[in-house]
């Protein structure tokens, strides 16, 4: 995992090949403006899927993870707190291989809040980047906020 400003995003280009192409993408769109949905950058290799985030607790939030695609989250509207775990310690799951995901929903006595190694708040002009090695319970929030997840092949 890694949090950042979207400004130092440059010097991350060297981690994976479509990097490059994600910092151009960054620097020429201005996410506020794109629409609710899926928009192909570079077919289903890199892809931008701009969500409106619900309201949700620690407790309700659930932890995913993927093994093809590599997540960068970004805040548009307001803060989020995400939750991070790595992935083997996470109970186990089914992978969906068309979403690419996997849903992890721990139960009382283990809640999400219990697995969680770390929580942190990222705000607009930030991003997380979560590998397949890193579990996820993103879009914790007390008011519903619009958010962007670039999708990159991992």
């Amino acid at each position: 995992m890694i949090i950042d400003e979207l400004k130092a995003f440059d010097r991350y280009v060297g981690l994976n090949p479509l990097f490059p192409v994600v910092l151009d993408y960054l620097n020429k769109t201005d996410l506020s403006t794109l629409p609710t949905g899926i928009t192909h950058i570079q077919g289903d290799d890199l892809f931008i899927n701009v969500q409106e985030a619900p309201v949700k607790t620690r407790q309700e939030a659930r932890f995913e993870t993927h093994r093809r695609m590599i997540d960068i989250q970004i805040p548009i509207s307001d803060s989020e707190e995400h939750g991070w775990a790595p992935a083997t310690q996470l109970p186990s799951a089914e992978y969906n291989a068309a979403t690419d995901m996997t849903l992890h929903d721990p139960k009382a006595p283990q809640t999400p809040e219990d697995i969680a190694t770390t929580y942190f708040t990222l705000c607009p002009g930030q991003f997380a980047i979560y590998f397949p090695t890193d579990g996820h319970a993103p879009a914790i929030t007390n008011k519903p906020m619009k958010k962007a997840i670039i999708k990159v092949k991992a």
